[in-house]
């Protein structure tokens, strides 16, 4: 009688078994990947959000009042909150500017500048 040719049942399982492992480890890769794409894009729609803001203080040519402000921005398709945070320095020609924004509640980006009297 000659020998029977194949696999067993244990080979068969743990081929499957290495099988499975690596492709659920390809499926974590992946979604990591998209979680920093959506991360990605939501920073740079955020720092969007923050430079027109600091750009409209620029361009308004006058020291800010001091106090906390909040507004909405919409970039993409994406309702983001912007808190802008201005405080004063020991120099009073200078006003410091926090921009802080948020979507969901979770911050997402914070930019912080110096003002000054043009």
């Amino acid at each position: 009688m000659s020998p029977a040719r194949g696999f067993t049942l244990v080979e068969v399982l743990v081929a499957l078994a290495i099988t499975a492992i690596a492709l659920v480890a390809g499926l974590k890769a992946t979604a990591a990947l998209t979680d920093n794409a959506d991360r990605q894009g939501a920073v740079l729609l955020a720092q969007l959000c923050a430079e027109n803001t600091l750009t409209e203080l620029r361009l308004a040519r006058q020291l800010p009042g001091v106090g906390d402000f909040n507004s909405d921005c919409t970039q993409a398709g994406r309702s983001l909150q912007v808190t802008q945070t201005v405080r004063p320095t020991p120099n009073p020609r200078f006003r410091r500017v926090d921009v802080t924004v948020n979507e969901r509640g979770h911050s997402v980006v914070r930019v912080t500048t110096i003002v000054g009297n043009n």
